[in-house]
C-alpha cells in the first residue's frame, strides 16, 4: 500500500520521484496516528536532520514546524510588547533593587567561588601525585644507574617552577632517554 504524508492538505506520496526530489518521510516517536503514518521532510527544518551516515534521520526532540494550512485554520500571534530595560540591568556589577534579586545573584557568585576553589584542588592534587610518580621514577631510574644526577639536574625536575608544558616535555625526554637506555 502506497503510504502517503500524514500532515494536513500535504499531498506527497513516497515514491522513486519524489525521493529523487530530495524528499524522505520519516516517523515520530510517540507519534501514531496509524501503523503506517509518515511524515515527509518538507515539514521539518533543515537543521531538524541527521544527515551524517547514509540515512536521513530526525534528530531527537524535533517537531514538524512548517506547514501550509489556510488563513481560516492558521493560529494568531500575540503581539509581543517590548519593555524598556531600566538602567540599573545594563551592568553586570550594578546592584538590582529586590533584595531577593540581590540574594540570588549573591548566592550564584558563592556557588561559583565554591565550584573554581573545589577544581582548583583537584588540579593541585593531580599535580602534586604526577610530581610525585615523576620523582620515583626519577630515583627508581637512578637505582637502576639508568640516569645520572647530572642528567636529572638538565631536565629541571626540582627547579620548582616546573609548568604543566615542561612537565609533558619532561616525560617525553624521560622516555626517550628509558628508550635508549634499554636498546643499549
Amino acid at each position: 500500500m502506497p503510504q502517503s504524508c500524514a500532515a494536513w492538505g500535504c499531498t506527497n506520496r513516497r515514491t522513486i520521484e519524489n525521493r529523487s526530489r530530495g524528499i524522505t518521510f520519516h516517523r515520530r516517536e510517540g507519534f501514531s496516528a496509524s501503523e503506517s503514518s509518515v511524515l515527509c521532510s518538507e515539514h521539518f527544518k533543515p537543521e531538524d536532520f541527521d544527515r551524517t551516515g547514509q540515512i536521513v534521520r530526525i534528530r531527537d526532540g524535533a517537531k514538524p514546524s512548517i506547514f501550509s494550512f489556510p488563513p481560516h485554520l492558521q493560529r494568531v500571534g500575540k503581539k509581543i510588547k517590548f519593555m524598556p530595560q531600566t538602567a540599573e540591568a545594563d551592568h553586570s556589577y550594578a546592584l538590582s533593587a529586590s533584595p531577593a534579586g540581590l540574594k540570588t545573584r549573591l548566592c550564584e557568585a558563592l556557588a561559583r567561588v565554591e565550584s573554581l576553589e573545589h577544581e582548583l584542588r583537584n588540579v593541585k592534587d593531580r599535580e602534586r601525585r604526577a610530581k610525585k610518580t615523576v620523582r620515583d621514577l626519577l630515583e627508581d631510574l637512578k637505582g637502576k644507574n639508568l640516569i645520572n644526577e647530572d642528567l636529572k639536574e638538565r631536565l629541571g625536575f626540582y627547579s620548582g617552577k616546573m609548568k604543566i608544558t615542561s612537565f609533558y616535555r619532561f616525560f617525553f625526554y624521560l622516555f626517550i632517554l628509558m628508550g635508549r637506555a634499554l636498546s643499549s
